[in-house]
């Protein structure tokens, strides 16, 4: 299923909060919506669910208005809405069912998630005696136990171990595999990284930068080498002028414009011993700063 967010407009008061927010996300695809606090991310997510309306502009799934009553939305939200004090299957099945399902297959796929998840064993606990971690796997379960079409995420890896985000990892996979439309939205850029094709950095209620994010990289300037070396510090004194130094010893060299790499990258091979050589590509959290920055 195909979402597609076309000139969202909202305004709350005198304050203007999304300004003509335009992207589309695929089937099988996963898409990031990022931006600092108060850029707007929350108010376009609850437009996208359907818990407000636009001021102006239209949420449309392959091609048409969203009909809420037939295309199912789940949802992993950054604040926990779960009843603490009740039995967990209990309530899970009671979400499920909330969003259409018979009891039958709820419980069913309870159970199937719950396993999946390795939470079989808590079923006939209560939420407040879990962990943080095996209360956001439970809080994960209520947006997927439903099999919904598009899946949207906020800060789904907050208060997770590294088993149970590559736990979670796998599990985002596989409902990608399943053909479903996933939105992230996380300050964790590296996970954003590893599954957007596309991005949609927010900035003022506005896209600052949007779209396939290998091609937002390959627009960057290729005017930087990143260099591995023994002699690095011979390096640094001989090219002052147009080197620095990195993290883990790495060397950066700003050249003094794009076309020039091949005649650093030969001086340097011809003239030092080095392990590696290679045009700096920025990082996702390079371009988030960048763009979302306070810097206009």
């Amino acid at each position: 299923m195909e979402l597609v967010i076309e000139d969202i407009r909202k305004s709350f008061g005198e304050k203007q909060v999304l300004k003509g927010i335009s992207f589309s996300a695929g089937s099988g695809k996963a898409f990031g919506v990022l931006g600092r606090n108060g850029a707007g991310k929350t108010t376009l997510i609850r437009i996208i669910m359907g818990v407000f309306p636009a001021d102006a502009g239209r949420v449309l799934t392959d091609g048409k208005p969203i009909d809420y009553d037939q295309t199912k939305l789940g949802y992993l939200p950054e604040e926990r809405g779960l009843y603490p004090k009740k039995q967990i299957r209990d309530q899970l099945i009671y979400f499920a069912r909330l969003k259409g399902m018979k009891q039958t297959d709820a419980a069913a796929n309870v159970d199937r998630w719950l396993g999946r998840l390795g939470m079989s064993e808590y079923a006939n606990k209560r939420l407040d005696t879990l962990s943080k971690g095996n209360q956001q796997k439970i809080q994960l379960i209520t947006a997927l136990a439903h099999d919904p079409e598009i899946i949207i995420l906020d800060e789904p890896f907050s208060g997770l171990d590294p088993v149970n985000a590559m736990l979670l990892k796998d599990v985002v996979k596989e409902e990608l595999a399943r053909g479903k439309t996933v939105l992230f939205s996380s300050h964790q850029m590296n996970y954003i990284e590893e599954f957007c094709d596309s991005i949609a950095i927010l900035k003022d209620g506005a896209i600052a930068v949007g779209g396939n994010l290998e091609h937002i990289k390959r627009n960057y300037p290729r005017n930087k080498l990143i260099v591995r070396s023994p002699q690095a510090e011979l390096i640094l004194r001989d090219m002052a002028d147009v080197c620095t130094r990195q993290d883990r010893g790495e060397l950066m060299l700003v050249l003094p414009a794009p076309e020039r790499k091949q005649e650093f990258m030969r001086r340097l091979a011809d003239s030092y011993d080095i392990d590696e050589i290679k045009v700096f590509e920025p990082s996702l959290n390079d371009i988030f700063v960048e763009y979302a920055g306070e810097k206009d």
